[in-house]
């Protein structure tokens, strides 16, 4: 994957850097796993706005993604790799031996034609799914799920992979992108290899008009607004607003706001890195 820097013909092509879709052999999705999808704008059941700075966008249709991946001892073929507008990853089309399609989250490295498989009897390949007891020490994982048959909801984005450090009896002790380093049940399952087109990170938008298409309205800073708008607005001249925090008053810089006597506080091993 790679990415393109676009000649500054006009004023929104100066810094815009786009990327390739080489690896895309699809360009319409499987229409059996295609849903609507419909915006909110922000607002909640009764129209009220309860999330900023949200809204208009171009139309989109979900793809019903297989985040389980319980389809176990069924070889499945790669049939192709398509692009997804509701996440930054691309996403593949597995057709099972029984028939059956479903999409996945394209690991790097996956190619048209190749054999996947899920369960006890995958061995470690890129895109295979296994559980976390069989998964070889030190390998690339992604798609990790955090309760058993719970589905992936870790290291999910273009990019992402976490490793499996070490197992202490029934937990697998994992190396998440953030830093963190936690124990997860090794009855839970994830996915050989680390996510696709990592690239993304690099792409840049150029305009403000290409945010828009994207469903985000302008954001205007707390310091350019009035105190009755934000903690730190207001002030004579251009004041630069004192303690960072956001609209509701909760400071910004380093402040936890995770709960100190939470559940889970007991799996996680290291904290992420600042």
């Amino acid at each position: 994957m790679a990415v393109r820097k676009l000649n500054p013909v006009t004023p929104g092509q100066r810094f815009k850097v786009v990327g390739q879709f080489e690896t895309v052999t699809a360009s319409k999705p499987e229409k059996s796993l295609v849903k609507g999808k419909s915006k909110s704008g922000g607002r909640n059941n009764t129209g009220k706005m309860t999330m900023r700075q949200i809204g208009g966008g171009h139309k989109k249709k979900y793809r019903v993604i297989d985040f389980k991946r319980d389809k176990d001892g069924i070889p499945a073929t790669v049939k192709s790799i398509e692009y997804d507008p509701n996440r930054s990853a691309r996403v593949a089309l597995l057709v099972y031996a029984d028939g059956e399609k479903r999409y996945i989250i394209a690991p790097n490295g996956l190619q048209v034609g190749q054999k996947l498989m899920s369960g006890s009897e995958a061995t470690p390949e890129i895109g295979n799914t296994m559980f976390l007891a069989d998964i070889p020490l030190g390998t690339v994982i992604s798609g990790i799920e955090m309760r058993p048959g719970q589905g992936a909801i870790i290291a999910r984005s273009a990019g992402a992979f976490a490793q499996l450090a070490a197992r202490d009896g029934k937990y697998a002790i994992i190396k998440l992108p953030s830093g963190e380093t936690r124990m997860i049940l090794t009855t839970c399952k994830a996915t050989i290899g680390a996510i696709g087109n990592s690239d993304h990170q690099l792409e840049r938008s150029g305009k403000a008009g290409r945010s828009r298409w994207l469903g985000r309205r302008p954001r205007v800073r707390g310091v350019a607004m009035n105190p009755v708008d934000h903690p730190m607005g207001g002030g004579e001249g251009r004041a630069s607003g004192g303690h960072p925090r956001s609209r509701t008053g909760v400071p910004a810089k380093g402040y936890k706001t995770r709960t100190p006597k939470k559940e889970s506080n007991k799996y996680i091993i290291e904290r992420r890195k600042k």
